[in-house]
């Protein structure tokens, strides 16, 4: 049992979120709940660790090693959690400590596994906007799903991309390279990724 209900469904994140900052048990009580076994305990811990990496993220940086353990996890939920997390404390990372992992970070969307190559294709527009100096390399992967994912799901998989691509564009230093690339998307063989390409298209002509 969760001293914080954590083990309860519908708690109030935000609030929670905001007790952990002045509460050290709590903090430490949602970075073990990140890596519990239970559904609820885990969603909810991470619900409030996200909120703090985004709003408070000085708070949760010098934890940055415990995140950088998840993200080498064969768990795919502690690794979720930690492309997340770690995505977020880019903000703050005056360490570059990011730069550090960015071959495992990505080398995750060059893996197998669609649920967590997903979400690193959309967690790349907060790295780009917090880590301008990346911009070409991570562009340049996101656009390269066809030569680097492993699994099955390539096709959904550039749907996120596209998602990622479109809240940076056209705030990058080749948006017509971009816009090629999404227009060749509307052909897909993923309806999502179909759809995501016109409402890009759509936004940006």
């Amino acid at each position: 049992m969760s001293s914080h209900d954590l083990d309860r469904k519908n708690i109030d994140v935000e609030a929670l979120a905001k007790d952990a900052l002045n509460d050290e048990v709590l903090f430490h009580e949602l970075l073990r709940g990140v890596r519990s076994k239970d559904d609820t305990i885990r969603q909810n811990s991470f619900k409030c660790l996200q909120i703090i990496a985004e709003e408070n993220p000085h708070s949760l940086y010098p934890q940055w090693d415990y995140f950088q353990v998840m993200l080498s996890s064969r768990n795919n939920y502690h690794k979720y959690i930690a492309i997340y997390i770690l995505a977020s404390l880019t903000s703050v990372d005056v360490d570059n400590r990011f730069e550090g992992i960015f071959d495992e970070y990505y080398g995750i969307l060059a893996g197998d596994k669609a649920m967590t190559a997903s979400h690193v294709a959309l967690n790349s527009s907060i790295i780009i906007r917090n880590k301008p100096e990346l911009e070409s390399r991570i562009v340049d992967i996101l656009m390269s799903i066809d030569d680097i994912h492993q699994g099955k799901q390539k096709e959904l998989i550039k749907a996120y991309a596209i998602e990622s691509l479109m809240k940076i564009y056209p705030d990058v230093s080749d948006p017509q390279k971009i816009e090629e690339f999404v227009r060749t998307q509307l052909d897909s063989k993923s309806p999502k990724t179909r759809n995501m390409a016109q409402c890009f298209l759509d936004r940006c002509d």
